[in-house]
């Protein structure tokens, strides 16, 4: 989604570890305290709670930028990782304590276009009412990927079999809802085609299960990249508004004939609704300097994410934008959670 709004930053490359320290920050002498916070904001460590894993890309993306924020805001950045629920569990944790004004949240914003879509009374808030914009983190692409030995070698042959071969093929996703998910029925609707939905925990075992030949394709990051190029899987499009530059050869889904799949998933940076407009944007010009820089450009292009400065209200538009497409295509294709 994120591509149909701003230029894409570009580069996708795969996700690497990192280390999993509780908390990164720069306690700085008084002095420089005061120098950093003029209005005294923040007063205290800012808390980012990440709707995922330690060690998961969104988490590891923080971290890249939490040293240099911690040392420009005069106060420690402290990561808490909440993951589970499709990023709901995060958000109530921002619900119930992050009345503080020195709380954040890092998280997916399907939570805004699609949660309230698949949960609905379950999920206990509201998302447009809780919480209100402060950046766009990042942004990745998804790729449609298909077994080594898959008998396509490009998107047209791909569809051809699958439409002489119908209800023979299944894919996997990330689980139920998930943007890989919504991303497969999007694409079996406007390639029109057929292929069995298989939910996983997480992108990385329905991966595993495709280079083992125990699923047919799936939609996947560009994390995929080196074991395409060592051919334990076959790459056949970017479900994106364009190629990317770590994998030119890609075609875009719609390049191709197929439709409008664009699947792109972004993460953004949230606060709660009553968080007044001073620390708000303060953490927008922040987090929108570091991101520009070339060396944070560089280390997200090696986890497969792209580096995207937004306003707060360029991302509550991307936000629109993404639900007015995932919406027609949940409801179409029946998509509920487990």
């Amino acid at each position: 989604m994120t591509s149909s709004l701003v230029p894409s930053f570009r580069r996708h490359r795969r996700l690497v570890a990192t280390t999993l320290t509780l908390a990164i920050g720069v306690f700085a002498n008084p002095a420089a305290f005061a120098q950093a916070n003029p209005a005294g904001w923040p007063s205290k460590p800012v808390r980012m709670v990440v709707a995922f894993p330690a060690g998961g890309l969104a988490d590891v993306m923080t971290r890249a930028i939490a040293p240099q924020l911690a040392e420009a805001l005069g106060q420690p950045v402290v990561i808490d990782n909440r993951g589970g629920a499709s990023g709901n569990l995060a958000a109530q944790e921002l619900i119930r304590n992050g009345n503080d004004n020195h709380t954040f949240m890092v998280n997916v914003t399907t939570l805004e276009s699609v949660n309230p879509l698949l949960y609905g009374a379950r999920m206990g808030f509201d998302p447009s009412k809780e919480f209100r914009h402060v950046a766009l983190l990042a942004n990745t692409q998804l790729f449609l990927i298909a077994r080594p030995n898959f008998p396509a070698n490009n998107l047209k042959e791909f569809v051809a079999y699958a439409r002489a071969n119908p209800g023979k093929l299944n894919y996997g996703s990330a689980g139920n809802g998930t943007t890989p998910h919504i991303g497969g029925e999007l694409f079996k609707q406007t390639a029109g085609i057929q292929a069995t939905h298989a939910a996983y925990r997480g992108a990385a075992p329905a991966i595993q299960d495709v280079m083992a030949g125990q699923i047919d394709f799936a939609l996947a990051p560009g994390t995929v990249f080196p074991s395409v190029k060592a051919g334990r899987l076959k790459l056949f499009a970017v479900a994106s508004r364009q190629r990317t530059q770590n994998y030119p050869e890609a075609p875009t889904v719609q390049e191709e004939g197929f439709g409008q799949v664009f699947v792109d998933t972004p993460f953004a940076v949230y606060a709660p609704s009553g968080m007044p407009d001073d620390p708000v944007m303060r953490m927008n010009r922040e987090i929108n300097r570091l991101l520009a820089q070339a060396s944070i450009q560089s280390r997200f292009a090696e986890l497969g994410a792209d580096a995207l400065p937004m306003s707060p209200a360029e991302v509550k538009a991307l936000v629109k934008a993404e639900a007015e497409v995932f919406g027609p295509v949940i409801k179409a294709g029946g998509i509920q959670v487990d």
